[in-house]
């Protein structure tokens, strides 16, 4: 298996709009990458620490830097420690320059405004981690959605993309030796939503998930019967709902979080 390569990720802000553009490139490759952030970077020597340990490390690094000072600095000291360093904005802001004849403001802050919808995101995130997979099911009745749905129909992913789009999510397994919770038949039924999939698919997917994790594929929870069976009684607790049902079967996490978004707006008569 290929070693990881380390991306370092330098911000005079918190770091995020780094991160999201590394990722969405690195997810191209099929390749091990590790990430680490350096936010809040306001000195030469901040980053003169950084790129050492890049070099130390032979990490590549990516910038977000968009204070002038800091920009110039880094550039010099990745020559000087011959560290490959990627300006992630400079080009796209450089030509915004040119074709609006407008100057940057260059506050690193105004990528990332602390303002009533970021908080309302980050409270949004903490709720998902706190009421996954019915670790808590009050959350239930505190959630702007709940999803159900069996083990890998995509839950959890879905709840963390809506969480960064500001929507508090809950979801719940359904698991037929489980009884569902009371609290899924006190909420609207637009507030829930269904996740099925081809079992076929299913299948593949535990499969994978339990390689993953070490384990044979043997067991009762990538067996095509046990996976049938868990799917009936999924779509009959939906049917009794009345909740939306979404097949995910080979839909992207975005795909379905645009559907589900529909929906919400719906109840909310938006």
């Amino acid at each position: 298996m290929n070693s990881p390569t380390r991306v370092y990720l330098l911000s005079d802000s918190v770091g995020e709009t780094a991160e999201y553009v590394t990722k969405a490139v690195i997810a191209q490759f099929r390749h091990p990458f590790e990430m680490k952030r350096f936010p809040f970077i306001k000195s030469s020597e901040d980053i003169e620490k950084a790129i050492q340990l890049a070099k130390e490390q032979k990490a590549i690094v990516a910038y977000t830097l968009v204070i002038p000072g800091l920009k110039g600095s880094i550039d010099t000291i990745a020559r000087e420690y011959q560290v490959t360093a990627v300006d992630l904005l400079g080009p796209l802001m450089k030509v915004l320059e040119e074709t609006t004849t407008k100057k940057p403001l260059h506050e690193p802050m105004n990528m990332q405004r602390l303002d009533s919808s970021y908080f309302r995101r980050i409270e949004a995130i903490e709720f998902a981690v706190q009421y996954d997979d019915a670790k808590d099911v009050e959350g239930i009745l505190y959630a702007d959605l709940v999803l159900i749905g069996v083990s890998r129909t995509s839950k959890t992913p879905l709840s963390m993309y809506l969480a960064n789009k500001g929507y508090k999510v809950a979801n719940i397994p359904l698991i037929p030796e489980v009884p569902v919770p009371e609290q899924l038949m006190k909420i609207p039924k637009r507030k829930c939503v269904g996740l099925i999939t081809r079992p076929d698919i299913l299948n593949e997917i535990r499969k994978e998930r339990l390689k993953s994790l070490g384990m044979t594929t043997d067991s009762s929870y990538v067996n095509l019967e046990r996976i049938l069976e868990e799917l009936d009684y999924a779509e009959g607790i939906m049917k009794k709902i009345g909740c939306p049902v979404i097949d995910v079967s080979n839909k992207a996490v975005e795909e379905t979080a645009d559907y589900i978004i529909k929906v919400l707006n719906i109840e909310r008569g938006i």
